[in-house]
């Protein structure tokens, strides 16, 4: 198949050169268009109980929660001052009117509600309600107006303005100016890598050619999928990064066969076949693995998570797609072009032997000590996973200064309870069981967590219960609450709601989820490793591998994220105690598909080398020595890439940004570099078992 793509590619390599290029500037000017169609939510569970009380209060009820929550500061005076009370409905007068607003409510409108007032009696609440959706682009819009307009000194008053409008609106923001200034930092950093690593001005742009391709592809897919599912705005991140990160690998790949075919004598077209036979045919493989490991994340309930999915699957199709179709009639039109523009002479031309194969072989002369040392090194990087907390990023993912932050800090600190995010009780049925709501009501005041609970509401023939909690809704206080509010015992048809319950849930869901999409990564990635080499031991050992390094990466994201060192290397945020669930998983799916990548790229020319009739020490050595510098390479540009998301202000993505690069970084030095030729040693001839009945089964056979 490979190789007549090749003959193909290189015929018709003008109109291949010509369908890409189209192919990109039409992706690029429709995909351009998805930025404004995503969206900051996505982390409710659409199967939970939370999600269906939610849905019954705005769908069947007709009650909105507010956009917008403005704290009203009246400095010394009490607001219930006639003179304040005046100033603050005039002020609420004037909010009611702007454009997107259907209605407010205050303290002072609502005719003193205690819920509404501070707890020094010196600020109150106005809560702004959107004419659209609190999480749509229009209540966005609406968020950043208020922001602008109603926050700070404005009619004798200090405001505060929060809420889910004006909280999403920052942090779209933020990720957008952040996602800006990455670019700026990682594209003419990577470029200046690229020449230095490829050694010549033109070979190191085909890398670049992948990327963007793979970049603009991924976003005209993400534009179709929002035609009919929410997609959200953080998977921008992911594919950029992911993007330049596959496309520096697999042009680091094709490229390096390329020259080294034709170093070797070979004619163009030659080069091109062998080219596609050997590292397309990697590439083919490692972005397969990479697709199906990414692919799991579509299996969590979160529409989060699921974005991220859409946009794993979709820039590494594209990158593969890149690298097969884009790449090689592009090599074909440049031959022996491809090293023209020299920098660096000495990384033209591949050596058989070199410092990788002597490494290789000091490694393979002492391959217990170096395993021991390598697993020590791993252990001690993993040890603060001891540590380790999850909870669901919120306001407090800003940097503490922005307005956004400090009006939820304010809320959180002044006012009781969380007024503006009860727990909702819906009792489908509960007319006529007043006798068990009022006990039920009772029990639920003494939760701990529960500051109040507002007397039940009849609706037709349901009950609504309103309980007010003193602690943030997305921490792991208010997960507990939820569960403990969960084990009363209560009415049938008693449903829990509200955004404590909607984080409790999505928390369970992801929890649930998690062993199937384990699963599935683990036998989907060992079928096709077993496939592509032949071997049952060397699957085993790959999963096994990543497993360490993905551990040693989260115990030092513990230790920099909640233990809070490393600020002056990352940058200052605000410590929460735990790490966002969401961003975790996404790292860990991310840096276990990269490095099964980087595995196959070993492993496919240590098995080429050990086919052509080599022994296993010599195998390992001259694979090592050939692929060793392109996984280094690719594994430094794609920390280039990942690192430069350190510099946002958002914390998740300065985690992700810092988990993702070291996590590369440790799998191509501590795992590639020593544990894997340490292994590969120790195990010998036995690397390459498989039983005789499944061998047919390989690509090898």
């Amino acid at each position: 198949m490979f190789e007549r793509l090749g003959h193909f590619m290189y015929r018709r390599r003008k109109a291949a050169v010509i369908l890409f290029v189209i192919g990109i500037l039409a992706a690029g000017g429709i995909g351009s268009t998805v930025f404004n169609r995503l969206d900051s939510g996505g982390y409710s569970n659409p199967n939970s109980d939370s999600y269906k009380v939610y849905t019954y209060i705005t769908d069947t009820l007709k009650i909105a929660d507010p956009t917008i929550v403005v704290v009203v500061d009246a400095g010394d005076t009490d607001i219930t001052d006639p003179a304040v009370t005046q100033r603050a409905l005039a002020l609420e007068a004037k909010m009611a009117k702007e454009n997107g607003v259907s209605k407010t409510l205050s303290y002072w409108s609502s005719g003193g509600e205690q819920t509404l007032k501070s707890k020094d009696g010196k600020a109150g609440y106005i809560l702004v309600y959107s004419q659209a959706d609190a999480f749509s682009p229009e209540s966005e819009k609406l968020g950043a107006y208020f922001q602008e307009n109603y926050d700070g000194k404005v009619d004798g008053f200090t405001l505060y303005s929060g809420g889910v409008g004006v909280v999403g609106n920052a942090i779209n923001k933020k990720i957008s100016k952040d996602l800006a200034i990455a670019e700026a930092i990682s594209i003419p950093a990577t470029f200046i890598l690229l020449v230095f690593v490829f050694g010549a001005m033109v070979a190191s742009a085909m890398p670049l050619v992948v990327g963007v391709s793979a970049i603009l592809g991924a976003f005209f897919i993400l534009y179709l999928f929002t035609l009919f599912t929410d997609v959200s705005i953080y998977a921008l991140n992911l594919t950029t990064g992911m993007g330049l990160g596959l496309g520096i690998d697999y042009a680091l790949l094709m490229v390096n066969r390329f020259r080294e075919e034709l170093h070797h004598g070979k004619d163009v077209e030659e080069s091109i076949i062998t080219t596609l036979k050997t590292a397309g045919k990697t590439v083919f493989y490692s972005g397969l693995t990479v697709f199906v490991t990414l692919l799991a994340l579509t299996f969590f309930p979160l529409p989060f998570l699921k974005s991220f999915g859409y946009a794993g699957v979709s820039v590494v199709a594209l990158a593969v797609a890149g690298a097969l179709f884009g790449l090689p009639p592009i090599l074909a039109l440049v031959g022996n072009k491809i090293d023209k523009g020299v920098v660096r002479r000495s990384a033209i031309t591949p050596k058989d032997d070199g410092r990788w194969a002597q490494t290789a072989r000091i490694v393979m002369r002492r391959p217990v000590a170096v395993v021991v040392l390598a697993l020590i090194v791993l252990g001690i990087f993993a040890a603060p996973l001891k540590n380790i907390a999850f909870s669901q990023g919120d306001s407090r993912i800003l940097p503490a200064s922005n307005p956004a932050a400090v009006a939820v800090a304010v809320q959180a600190d002044r006012f009781s309870g969380q007024t503006t995010n009860p727990v909702e009780i819906i009792i489908m049925g509960g007319v006529g069981k007043d006798a068990e709501i009022a006990t039920y009501s009772a029990n639920l005041a003494k939760v701990e967590g529960i500051v109040a609970v507002a007397p039940p509401q009849t609706y037709g023939e349901d009950i609504r219960i309103i309980a007010y909690e003193s602690m943030l809704p997305r921490t792991l206080e208010a997960q507990k609450m939820i569960h403990d509010i969960r084990d009363l015992d209560s009415p049938e048809g008693t449903l829990v709601g509200g955004v404590a319950a909607d984080y409790t849930d999505s928390q369970d869901g992801i929890s649930s989820t998690l062993p199937w999409a384990l699963g599935w990564i683990a036998l989907s990635v060992f079928v096709l490793i077993f496939i592509f080499t032949g071997s049952i031991i060397l699957p085993i050992k790959a999963v096994l591998l990543n497993v360490l390094s993905l551990a040693a990466t989260m115990g030092v994201l513990t230790w920099v994220f909640i233990d809070g060192h490393l600020q002056w290397l990352v940058g200052s945020f605000t410590l929460t105690g735990t790490l966002d669930t969401s961003i975790v998983i996404l790292i860990a799916v991310v840096v276990f598909g990269l490095s099964m990548d980087y595995e196959l790229f070993l492993l496919s020319r240590i098995r080429e080398e050990h086919l052509a009739g080599k022994s296993n020490v010599e195998a390992v050595a001259t694979g090592l020595q050939r692929s060793a510098r392109i996984i280094t390479a690719a594994a430094l540009l794609l920390a280039v890439v990942f690192g430069a998301f350190i510099t946002s202000g958002v914390t998740s993505i300065k985690s992700m940004g810092f988990g993702v690069s070291l996590a590369v970084i440790l799998d191509a030095t501590i795992v590639r570099g020593l544990l894997v030729p340490a292994l590969m040693r120790l195990f010998g001839e036995r690397n390459w078992w498989a039983p005789k009945r499944l061998q047919r089964f390989t690509i090898t056979h």
